[in-house]
């Protein structure tokens, strides 16, 4: 299994969203206004920025990671045939975190002997 980014560019997605993110909350240009008037606006704001921060960062690391990306589809977890084809198409799922919603990449497989499909990943 491979990794689905590299570490570069996975740096580069994240300076990117935080630019983003600082922008939204203390632009550079001191002629706009900063948004909130009460300390809780403030930390409505700050949750938003972690949410976003936080859920980029996890994306990023799912990529990163050694198994994100399988080369060989190995065995069929429900039969154990060696029957199976790795689908080219990738899907995303979606998952809840303790930080908001988070998109991942997830490959599928097809067992020939049994018609089930699984992630190779397991994820």
């Amino acid at each position: 299994m491979a990794a689905e980014t590299t570490r570069t560019e996975a740096r580069d997605r994240l300076r990117k969203t935080f630019e983003a993110l600082l922008e939204r909350c203390v632009p550079a240009d001191e002629t706009k206004p900063l948004k909130g008037r009460t300390f809780r606006e403030w930390e409505d704001q700050a949750d938003e920025f972690d949410r976003e921060m936080t859920g980029a960062l996890l994306e990023e690391r799912a990529r990163l990671d050694d198994g994100a990306m399988a080369e060989e589809p190995g065995r069929c977890p429900h039969c154990s045939s060696t029957r199976v084809r790795l689908e080219k198409a990738k899907d995303q799922v979606e998952v809840q975190t303790g930080h908001g919603r988070v998109t991942l990449p997830r490959q599928r497989c097809r067992c020939r002997s049994c018609d089930r499909t699984f992630s190779p990943s397991g994820a």
